[in-house]
Formats: C-alpha cells, sequence, structure tokens
C-alpha cells in the first residue's frame, strides 16, 4: 500500500493474492488492508490537503502532466501487467493504458480552466465574486474491468481540482493499481496527495470511507446495489458522491439500416472486454424484417473470435473475471433456452486447450429472446449476445427503455430525423448514434436512473470535486 508517501503493509500484516484470471496462477501477494490502514491512508490526504490545495492550478497541470508522459512511456510494460491480472486481449489492454493517460492529460489542462464569475449587484456598493474550490480528502473505490483508466478518471480531476486521494482499488486487480500509483509517485506527487489501501474484503474500507468526517467525497464504479448502499450511508455525513454504476444498453438496429453493416459493429462493442464493459449492449433490439440478415453476420463473426490467453495476438475473448461471472452467465442463458430462446452459437463453458484453468466462456448468440426471460431484464457482463425483434420505432424505444438503467444506447439509422428522435427519446446517458465508441476523455461519461449520478470525463468531470464559494464584497 502507498500511504503518506511511503510503501507499507498491512497494519495487521496480512496479505491475499491476486491470481491470473486466464490460469488461476499467483501473480503476487499484496497487503490486505484494514479500517485501520484506511484511517492512517485519510488522515494522510487529510494533512496534505490544505498545502497541495494552495498550489496554483499551473503547478497542478504540471504534475498531470508528467504522469501523462511516464504513463505513455510505460505503456507496453502497464498493458502487460493487465493482460496478466484482468486477462483482456494484450492489444485491448494496450489501449486502456493510452485511454487512461488521457485523463491525466485532458485534466491537466482543465486544471487552468477552472475559471470564476463576477455578478452584478442592485447596491452600488457591493461586488459578487464566486469562485470554486476543491471538496476536500477523496475516496475513490474503481472496479476491475477497466482497472488502469477507471483510476485516473477518477484521480486525475480530483488532483487538477486541489483534492486529495485515498483509493481503494478492486481487489481482483490491485497489481493494477499499485502501478499506477507508482506513475503518480514517479511524477513528483508530495506525500499524502494520493494514498492506495488494498484488500481482500472492501467491506471495512467502504465503512471508514462512508463514516470519517475528514473525507469529503465518495467516487464510486461499480454495481448499482453497492453504489446504493455507499450513497445512503454516505448522506448521514453529506458527503459529496458520484457512482457510475450497472448498464443494460439497448442496441437498436431500424428498419432502414444496414443491416449487415450494424452487424460488423455490434461485436466489436459486445465483446469489448469479453463483454465485461458497462457500456456494452445487452439487448439487441433488431427490425423484425432485419433480424436474419443481422444475426446471420454476426454469429459469423462469432464463430471467428478465438479464445485464450490475452498473450496471445490471435486471442480476441479473454477470460472472465470469476467463477462468480460463469456462473452468472450460465443461469442466464439456461433460464433463456428453457423459456424458448433460440441459441445460435456458444452457450457453454470453454475447457479445451487448456482452458479449462481459466474463466472462459463461449461467445453466445441466443435468438427469439423475450420479456420473461432473465437476460431481458439483468445486465450479464459477458459474451452473451440475446437478438429481441420488434415492429415499429415506438415499440423499439419503449423496449429500450423497459429498464431500471440509463447508461448507454445505440442505435443504427441512416435517417438523420429517426435518430433524432431516439436520441432524444431514449433516457440513457450516452447514445451511440451509428458509432459504436461514443466516449472520449474529453466527453462527459455517466448515466441515469440506476446506472448513478455525476459525470467523468469532460469539463463537466471536474464539477464534482469542486465547491461553489460566493464572496460578497462592501466595498
Amino acid at each position: 500500500m502507498f500511504i503518506d508517501g511511503e510503501w507499507r503493509g498491512a497494519a495487521s500484516g496480512a496479505t491475499f493474492d491476486s491470481t491470473n484470471p486466464a490460469t488461476g496462477a499467483v501473480i503476487a501477494s499484496v497487503p490486505d488492508g484494514g479500517r485501520a490502514d484506511a484511517q492512517a491512508a485519510i488522515a494522510a490526504a487529510e494533512r496534505a490537503f490544505p498545502a497541495w490545495s494552495a498550489t496554483t492550478a499551473y503547478q497542478r497541470s504540471d504534475y498531470l502532466r508528467r504522469a501523462w508522459q511516464i504513463m505513455m512511456d510505460r505503456r507496453d510494460e502497464l498493458a502487460k501487467r493487465m493482460t496478466e491480472e484482468q486477462g483482456k486481449p494484450l492489444k485491448a489492454a494496450r489501449g486502456e493504458v493510452v485511454y487512461g493517460a488521457d485523463y491525466l492529460l485532458w485534466f491537466a489542462e482543465e486544471a487552468k480552466r477552472l475559471y470564476g464569475t463576477t455578478i452584478p449587484s442592485s447596491r452600488a456598493d457591493q461586488r459578487f465574486i464566486v469562485s470554486h474550490m476543491p471538496v476536500g480528502v477523496v475516496a475513490a473505490i474503481t472496479p476491475w474491468n477497466y482497472p488502469m483508466s477507471m483510476l485516473t478518471r477518477k484521480i486525475a480531476p480530483a488532483l487538477a481540482a486541489g483534492c486529495t486521494v485515498v483509493l481503494k482499488p478492486a481487489e481482483s486487480t490491485p497489481l493494477c493499481a499499485v502501478d499506477v500509483i507508482k506513475v503518480l509517485a514517479e511524477a513528483g506527487l508530495p506525500k499524502g496527495v494520493v494514498n492506495l489501501v488494498t484488500a481482500k474484503d472492501p467491506a471495512p474500507i467502504g465503512q471508514e470511507f462512508v463514516t470519517n468526517p475528514a473525507v469529503r467525497k465518495i467516487t464510486f464504479t461499480g454495481s448499482t446495489k453497492i453504489g446504493r448502499m455507499l450513497a445512503t450511508q454516505a448522506m448521514s455525513g453529506l458527503k459529496r458522491v458520484s457512482m457510475e454504476l450497472g448498464g443494460h444498453a439497448p442496441f437498436i438496429v431500424c428498419e432502414d439500416a444496414d443491416a449487415v453493416h450494424a452487424a460488423k459493429g455490434a461485436p466489436l462493442v459486445k465483446f469489448l472486454n469479453t463483454g465485461q464493459a458497462c457500456i456494452s449492449p445487452n439487448r439487441f433490439l433488431v427490425h423484425r424484417s432485419k433480424v436474419e440478415a443481422f444475426q446471420n453476420e454476426f454469429k459469423a463473426r462469432m464463430l471467428k473470435m478465438k479464445a485464450g490467453s490475452g498473450f496471445d495476438d490471435a486471442v480476441s475473448i479473454g477470460p472472465l473475471i470469476n467463477e462468480a461471472a460463469i456462473a452468472k452467465i450460465d443461469r442466464q442463458v439456461k433460464d433463456a433456452v428453457a423459456k424458448g430462446a433460440t441459441l445460435l452459437c456458444g452457450g457453454s463453458r470453454l475447457t479445451d486447450n487448456g482452458l479449462d484453468k481459466g474463466c472462459f466462456w463461449a461467445p453466445t448468440l441466443l435468438a427469439n429472446v423475450t420479456p420473461e426471460m432473465l437476460i431481458y431484464r439483468e445486465e450479464t457482463f459477458g459474451p452473451v449476445a440475446p437478438v429481441i425483434a420488434y415492429d415499429s420505432e415506438d415499440e423499439a424505444l419503449r423496449m429500450a427503455n423497459d429498464t431500471h438503467y440509463g447508461l448507454a444506447a445505440y442505435v443504427y439509422t441512416p435517417n438523420l430525423a429517426r435518430a433524432m428522435r431516439l436520441y432524444e427519446g431514449l433516457r440513457f446517458g450516452i447514445i451511440g448514434i451509428n458509432d459504436i465508441n461514443p466516449t472520449s476523455a474529453a466527453a462527459p461519461f455517466g448515466g441515469m436512473k440506476d446506472s448513478g449520478m455525476g459525470r467523468e470525463g469532460g469539463r463537466e468531470g471536474i464539477a464534482d470535486y469542486l465547491e461553489v464559494k460566493l464572496g460578497g464584497f462592501a466595498i
């Protein structure tokens, strides 16, 4: 762990293993921190806050820019660590490292854009000035599916705003977090500005975050269940909260769309990170006249996908993160088939050619999916694509919005008017129109309803780390 500028073990001396999901092999042991370690990290961040918040925006920008350069210089090394610990193919891991570095560079610039305003007064002897101040100590809890970029997406705006940070990374990918913190430490950040607490059991750390009065903001990416619990507990201390939670993205193929073209893009986003991405489509809503062409092209592309170790350049499907993920997908697929879905390909765990030691699932395509099936309602987080036929635009919009989630949605149509209608009618925070990658460090990322609150990235991404201060001057 990294606390107050020093690498140290847990106060208890306990450790836990980080394993490779492709092979089950132990990579290394890391400190198994507890509440006392979280308290020490928060205390260090609180001590560091006055001096760090007093630095100029240009100074903070320089630190972030140096960190960006180091991360880019080490992108191959960092990508190999990610493939080893998280499992995604090496090419995708390199892409994530660059994406994560982009947040450091973007917020290095946004640090210098924290403009204030003046407000005219009705009194001749009065002036109003509005400025923005850092909220204080930020507690960040990050997921395993994007174990480097999700760190920088939270840490970069916090540092740019003048906040100090305590990070609790996912217990499945602690080594990726260690490597990112090493980048920030090498960039020369003063001690206590960024702190890392690793733990096998996140509950005690989370409890300290939500109850410690020194923590003024919680930022969390993970499940809706845990996010709701953290937000509820944090409100007792009136802490600032931002949440990036689950998704259940619809992918709408309209009547006038080129079904083959849509089916070429669909697997790229569906099987992104082996389907373990909150913006991956979970429901393919295809106009009935386009279903056959869409499914045929989709299936043909899926059958070419190879599963295995991410270090094999021919592999496009890596392992799932653990056995629980396998069990969830198995339950959803069996439920769908039992209720009338047609299994077009896949549908089982992969164990041949040495894959039995890892958590691999065959890319799966289901046809004739209906609302009674679990997969229609539940987030899958895996390589399963369910196809649902519809007959009208209104029906597609109703089906797409028929979920408690509201993170991402996708639409394929060449008709501008239809694209605008669906963009405006879909109750999701991110809409890709003929676009399977509607994300960037420069763009706000976040969802509606049970998919969370607040935005990360873009100029909106720094706002949640700032307090608005008003000065009324009598002159």
